[in-house]
Parts: C-alpha cells; structure tokens; sequence
C-alpha cells in the first residue's frame, strides 16, 4: 500500500487528537504518554515501572478506552499459572451428548493486556509470556492460535517491592519495545490530580480511533526513510553498549555486562520513524534516534557489580554513549 502526504497529516492529527483525549483523564506525564503511544505504533510491548499510586493501571485503561479497541487486565500472582494467562482445553457436552475438549481463551486474546505487576508471576507463568510478546501467537496444546491485530502487552512493575517478586527473565524484558519510568509528579500536577479525583465525576473519554485506524498508522509508520547517516548514527548507539567493542566509551568497559541485542537497534529506528511522524516531518532526525534511545536500550543492558557499589544505572551509560558519538 502507497502512502501520500495527506496519509503522512492524517496520521499526525490522529496523533494529538488521540493524546490529548488520554490528557483530560491522566494529569501531566505527556512525555510518558507520547512514548507510550509511539512504541504501540510500533506493534511494542512496554514496561511501566514506578512507585505505587502514580497512574499506570489508570493510563493503560485510558488508552484502550481512546483507542477504543477490546481490553483485558492480569493482576500477576505467584500463584498465577500459564492457564490463567493462555487458556485451556475444558471438556464440554456437545447436542449429541458426547463429550469433547473446547479450548477457552484466556485474557491474552485481547488487543491490549494490562500486566500488571508483571514481577510478581512465577518463572513458570513468565515463560508462557514470551510466544505472545514476540510472534503474537499462543500455543496450547497441540494448536498454535494466532492473537488479533494489532496485540500490546503494556506491564506495570514496582521497583522498591521486592518481596514476593521475580525478576523478570532477559529474554522477556528484550521483548518490551521500550521501559519507561514514571515520576512523581510536581507540585502543580498533583494538585491537579487532586482535585480531578476528589470533587468532580469520572470523566467520559471519547473513542478517538478504532482498530483499522491504528493499523493504518502502524502501516504509514513504516513507509518513512532513514538517511544512511542517521542509519549508523544509531547502530554505534547500539554497538557502543558492548563492553568488549575496542571503540566503546570508558563507561561502557568499565560498568557494562552484557550490551543489547539486535532487537534494540530494531527498536530505535521503528520509534524514530514514528517520532518523525509525530512532529509532522517525513524523514528520520539524530534528535529523533536521541529521543528514543533512552527507553529502547535501557533494559537491554546488563550492568556489573562494580556499577551497583558506584550507584550507576543504565540511563547513565546511554547518556555517557550520546556524549561519545
């Protein structure tokens, strides 16, 4: 399918119409917000991470309802098993009185999934994650069902509860698009979120878009060029995260692990088109890879003991790399 420049506007009045729909109902975050909806334009899974009682279960609603496409929420346990998830073969009576297996579909055949406090499930229950995460896909069984387009898995995690968690296995955060960190709010913004929940109803959300709408913009995302400059600009972000890369920063060497895969340089070039988009341009920008390498690669690197006892995270190095290049 061929896109033309009214396709390109379309999608970029799409874009704020439906962001600033989920701002009447989720007070300040709009970078949050805009990151959220680009790694979704993307076909991505994001993982939410911040304090108790900042808002992510109550975006995520709020972007399925504007979205207006089907919803389902897991509330991860330990004793949450795969089943719960995924589904299962249950026996029923059929008109002719015989019994025989139906499979029942678990909340995973949705178009958006709410995880949340996705480390608080068994490794067990994790695992049955990764098929649906990555190939959209649930095998039961014998039988390998495919989920509905467009399928996002956005989860919520606590970063200070560690008791009763697990922490999630590589593999699946190399699955999640991008991690975003959601922040306390300021002084303003919590007064806001005051009195939005304390003295008026609950506000009515208009249905922006529907499903066809959002596949259309996932489509058009696509159909934007990258410069070969801007190409190798962010595969040296990507490869300047390994440690055992002679031209990579000091930083690098001397806190890093493990760099990321090849799915974090995917990652940054699929929401640097879509950011092109967002601010109504037609081609891919440095400051575009720049905007979204820090959610990308975040959760892709492994850092070592020494960067633990010097207090250093990921979001350090990445910014350390942005310096080098």
């Amino acid at each position: 399918m061929e896109f033309n420049e009214r396709d390109f506007k379309e999608f970029n009045d799409k874009f704020i119409s439906i962001k600033e729909e989920i701002q009447r109902a989720i007070i300040g975050q709009e970078e949050l917000i805009e990151k959220v909806l680009i790694a979704m334009l993307c076909e991505g899974n994001v993982l939410l991470e911040g304090v108790p009682g900042l808002g992510k279960t109550q975006l995520v609603k709020t972007i399925g309802q504007v979205l207006n496409l089907d919803f389902s929420r897991i509330q991860f346990t330990p004793d949450l098993m795969p089943a719960d998830v995924l589904g299962t073969n249950i026996i029923v009576h059929d008109e002719s009185g015989r019994n025989r297996f139906e499979f029942e579909e678990g909340p995973v055949f949705t178009n958006i999934l709410l995880a949340d406090e996705i480390n608080r499930a068994t490794p067990k229950t994790q695992s049955a994650m990764l098929q649906c995460m990555q190939e959209k896909m649930v095998t039961a069984g014998n039988k390998t069902r495919e989920l509905s387009k467009p399928f996002f898995v956005l989860a919520t995690q606590n970063p200070i509860e560690m008791e009763g968690t697990y922490p999630l296995p590589e593999a699946q955060m190399d699955r999640f698009l991008f991690k975003l960190n959601v922040k306390f709010p300021n002084l303003d913004e919590l007064s806001r979120i005051v009195n939005l929940t304390t003295q008026r109803d609950e506000i009515t959300l208009r249905k922006i878009s529907n499903r066809e709408d959002l596949l259309k913009m996932i489509s058009i995302s696509k159909e934007i060029p990258v410069s070969e400059a801007v190409l190798e600009y962010a595969m040296k972000l990507v490869l300047y995260t390994h440690p055992e890369n002679e031209i990579s920063p000091e930083g690098t060497k001397k806190y890093v692990r493990f760099g990321s895969s090849p799915r974090g340089a995917q990652a940054i070039i699929k929401a640097a088109k879509v950011k092109a988009l967002v601010d109504g341009r037609f081609n891919v920008s440095f400051d575009d890879v720049k905007y979204v390498s820090m959610p990308a690669l975040r959760h892709r690197i492994i850092l070592n003991f020494e960067a633990m006892s010097d207090n250093v995270d990921s979001d350090y190095i990445i910014n350390e790399i942005l310096n080098h290049i």
